[in-house]
């Protein structure tokens, strides 16, 4: 009885949650233009920082709660790449909110640059980079690019090896060409494995409704120098790091 009234109460919830989201996406798009256009990266990186702290706020309206682990051993002034599984569109916010000193990036597909406020303008804008999965040598280019970038600024860059998101939770197996161009042309970089808990739950029934009371937990692992592997040898450790601490559906 209990669970079917937590389910109906889960539709309202869910229109007043996307009311705040969107609205937050709107005023967000418009305070990324001004702070991009005029006064250049740090202003707008930290615009985009608060509106994922918005986004995690609007969640918590669903009763959402975060379990973040707090990144140890990490050493400053070093590229790292963020390996994760990918089970839901809401495991990134809390990744550019809790690991917001990293300075985040993201390699994403090229439909997301265009028709999602806030969302979009930050991938054209904030040092992320845009694949066409449908062009594998472009997607290369792309991600040896975010490579380079990400040893010159010392930044990170967030790559879901998996290629796609998991409705159930249950890992797919990992794509290794792109972090394995990631590590070849990042020799310097360290590489921090997260595994991701429970983020399919809020889309167990698609975008509508959402379910009430989801505790998504983000499990961090120690950091791995990149030199101090081969990179098939460092992309199977990393795999078996994250998918063993995956809880089973």
């Amino acid at each position: 009885m209990m669970k079917k009234i937590k389910h109906l109460l889960s539709y309202p919830f869910t229109v007043l949650f996307y009311l705040c989201f969107g609205l937050t996406l709107v005023f967000f798009h418009l305070a990324q233009w001004i702070t991009f256009n005029l006064f250049g990266y740090q202003a707008h990186k930290k615009t985009v920082d608060i509106m994922n702290w918005f986004i995690l706020a609007c969640l918590r309206i669903l009763g959402t709660r975060f379990n973040f682990d707090k990144p140890i051993n990490i050493p400053k002034n070093i590229p790292v790449i963020i390996v994760a599984n990918h089970q839901s569109l809401w495991d990134i916010p809390p990744i550019i909110w809790y690991l917001r000193k990293l300075h985040p990036k993201f390699i994403a597909k090229k439909e997301l640059a265009k028709g999602v406020p806030g969302v979009s303008y930050n991938l054209r804008h904030g040092g992320s980079v845009l694949i066409d999965r449908k062009d594998p040598k472009q997607a290369m280019n792309q991600i040896k690019k975010m490579a380079e970038y990400i040893s010159n600024t010392h930044r990170s860059v967030v790559i879901f090896p998996e290629g796609t998101r998991s409705k159930t939770g249950t890992p797919r197996p990992f794509k290794k060409k792109g972090l394995e161009t990631l590590v070849t042309y990042a020799p310097n970089a360290y590489v921090l494995p997260i595994t991701i808990n429970n983020s399919w739950k809020l889309q167990r029934y698609g975008m509508f409704p959402m379910p009430l009371g989801v505790t998504i937990k983000h499990k961090l692992h120690p950091v791995l120098k990149v030199s101090d592997f081969q990179p098939d040898e460092l992309i199977d450790l990393v795999e078996k790091q994250i998918t063993s601490s995956i809880k089973k559906v």
